[in-house]
């Protein structure tokens, strides 16, 4: 098997197609290398300025300005002496008298004189229309990019629920806003062998006891009986590291402050599912029934132990 992958490799390369790096990070995650990077988008303008930082993108728009307005400050020069105010081929002038036109400024300084001109300040017109066109439906879609704010707790847990081994882990809306019909999935991926011998990384659904909630507004932990019928049924942790197992979360609902569809996605590598560990509380309880939710400990986890019989009880279950 191997054999036939090297030598599809040579024929790809060949053809001179890079192969995709899939690297493994420390915490036993899987990672596509460039994948999402602003920079791996330079075939696609599009992508390109929706991901590059903000920086990034004043950047682009900067130069191509400056650009588009020394290309039409050339043209004036080849036409002559066609400005009036201009001192003759004076780039300066000309670069300035584009910045003018361009922007609709219009001093007044500097103006065409001969059809030639005319012309070009024509084009730049319509240019111009159509830049600042292009660079404000960006910049909307940028700013109108519906993004959610939700913090996943760095590990799973896998623990006795409720007399059941069960896979946990926990979500908070770091928004104070509600999340409405807020859908989870969750995903297992893993390295399987099938009956012909092929390997393959395969995905499976987990089953949750609650995959959906009316509202996501503060914290929601998430509970996947591990049953006869789950793939994690008799896996151990030096299981899941040698079949490079890997979940992958999937939130979706409806920001209620936007009324626009947010969907948010983490992944634990195999490092990061611990097994017979507990969450720390992060509801605090007062004497007249108010409750406190506290993002202190919410990553934080500890090992069970007989002597700890008290249970954790997430807000909202």
């Amino acid at each position: 098997m191997r054999t036939r992958l090297k030598q599809k490799a040579k024929r790809l390369s060949g053809k001179s197609q890079l192969p995709i790096r899939i690297a493994r990070q420390e915490d036993g995650k899987f990672q596509v290398e460039g994948l999402g990077a602003w920079h791996s988008y330079w075939r696609d303008p599009y992508h390109l300025m929706l991901t590059v930082p903000w920086w990034g993108f004043i950047g682009i728009v900067s130069g191509a300005y400056l650009l588009l307005n020394a290309l039409f400050a050339v043209l004036y020069l080849l036409g002559g002496d066609c400005l009036n105010g201009v001192r003759p081929g004076s780039f300066e002038d000309a670069f300035f008298f584009s910045v003018q036109t361009l922007g609709s400024i219009g001093y007044g300084v500097f103006s065409p004189k001969t059809p030639y001109a005319h012309i070009i300040v024509t084009l730049e017109a319509i240019t111009s229309l159509l830049v600042i066109a292009v660079v404000t439906g960006l910049s909307f879609a940028r700013f109108s990019k519906p993004i959610a704010r939700i913090m996943f707790s760095k590990y799973a847990i896998i623990a006795q629920h409720n007399g059941v081994p069960t896979l946990m882990f926990r979500m908070a809306n770091q928004r104070r806003n509600q999340i409405l019909e807020a859908q989870l999935r969750v995903y297992l991926f893993r390295n399987e062998v099938t009956e012909e011998g092929e390997y393959m990384y395969r995905i499976h659904t987990l089953d949750l006891l609650r995959d959906r909630s009316p509202g996501f507004s503060i914290s929601w932990t998430a509970y996947s009986p591990i049953t006869p019928n789950s793939p994690l049924y008799g896996c151990t942790a030096e299981d899941l590291i040698r079949d490079h197992v890997q979940l992958v979360v999937s939130l979706s609902g409806l920001d209620e402050t936007v009324a626009y569809t947010v969907t948010a996605r983490f992944a634990y590598g195999a490092e990061r599912i611990l097994f017979d560990h507990r969450f720390i509380d992060v509801v605090r309880r007062e004497e007249n029934g108010d409750r406190y939710f506290d993002r202190t400990y919410f990553h934080e986890v500890e090992p069970i132990s007989p002597l700890l019989s008290q249970k954790t009880t997430p807000l909202g279950e």
